[in-house]
């Protein structure tokens, strides 16, 4: 294949405009600068290309069945920089990312609504699970990034704190006696509690939480979706350990009620986290900087 794509770019201009000049004109080139590239593309495939006449030029036999090839060439060479430039204006391309049900629900459902309404031709790819199941996915490429609750330590990625949460334990009003005074972790492990399944990360966080101050805890109800963790508590099967912000709104209403613990639940952070040295995607970085108010510099 010959290497010097402006040998075909001459041709191409040629056979578009059946005339040199016309041609150097379009490539903002002299007119023998047209000439001669064409003269080398001949040499190079041993055809001629080109009979010239008073009016112009047009194509040879050999060179209608290259300009029909090179032709389509161009157009998809001009197709893929229009794509690049429709990505690069958000005007397609992809939003790849992963969240737990409740992050998704809670955190990120008013930041998504408010990007897929200004960019409607970006293609939203949601995936859902714990957050070992979310950086598994990172890591293996099935999505861009991750929205995860802190702590997280991974070489590999890049963490980006985002929000501040408080987690804490909440009951409905069968258990209404225990919001009435502080009540601690020995005391609370004597009642029914609602946790998250084995593999989430909240589940994890209370455990460790509590073994620093020498309590083990383990649940008799074990769920996998933040709304029955809500759901069992209102009905009065137990206590669960849910994010306060996410249950605000009954507790305001009072149907659910905050336990007051005497060793203090430290706060969490919300974070994003990407693999290391992976570019970000135009629609990506819109996401982090206007939506989620994140700022990440690639440099």
């Amino acid at each position: 294949m010959i290497a010097n794509l402006e040998l075909y770019r001459a041709f191409y201009w040629a056979a578009r405009e059946r005339n040199l000049s016309r041609a150097a004109e379009r490539l903002f080139i002299t007119q023998p600068s047209v000439s001669h590239a064409i003269k080398q593309l001949e040499n190079e495939l041993a055809v001629t290309l080109f009979h010239r006449g008073a009016k112009g030029v047009r194509l040879s036999e050999e060179g209608q069945v290259l300009y029909a090839q090179v032709e389509q060439a161009f157009y998809l060479l001009e197709s893929g920089e229009r794509q690049i430039a429709e990505i690069k204006n958000l005007m397609r391309g992809e939003l790849r990312l992963g969240s737990s049900d409740s992050l998704c629900k809670y955190y990120l459902l008013p930041s998504l609504g408010r990007f897929c309404n200004d960019h409607p031709q970006i293609r939203l790819d949601l995936m859902h699970g714990t957050t070992p199941e979310i950086i598994r996915n990172v890591k293996e490429g099935r999505i861009d990034f991750g929205i995860v609750r802190l702590p997280l330590q991974d070489e590999a990625l890049v963490i980006l704190e985002t929000i501040t949460v408080q987690d804490s334990f909440v009951v409905g009003p069968r258990y209404l006696s225990l919001v009435q005074n502080e009540i601690s972790l020995q005391q609370l492990i004597k009642y029914p509690l609602i946790l998250f399944s084995k593999t989430s990360s909240s589940r994890k966080f209370i455990q460790e939480f509590a073994l620093s101050h020498g309590v083990m805890i383990e649940p008799e109800i074990e769920l996998a979706s933040v709304d029955l963790l809500i759901e069992f508590a209102k009905a009065g099967l137990g206590i669960s350990f849910v994010t306060k912000q996410f249950v605000q709104s009954e507790l305001d209403n009072g149907s659910l009620f905050e336990i007051k613990l005497a060793e203090p639940i430290p706060p969490r952070k919300i974070a994003i986290a990407f693999l290391k040295n992976r570019r970000l995607t135009p629609a990506t970085k819109s996401f982090f900087g206007q939506y989620l108010n994140v700022e990440y510099d690639e440099a």
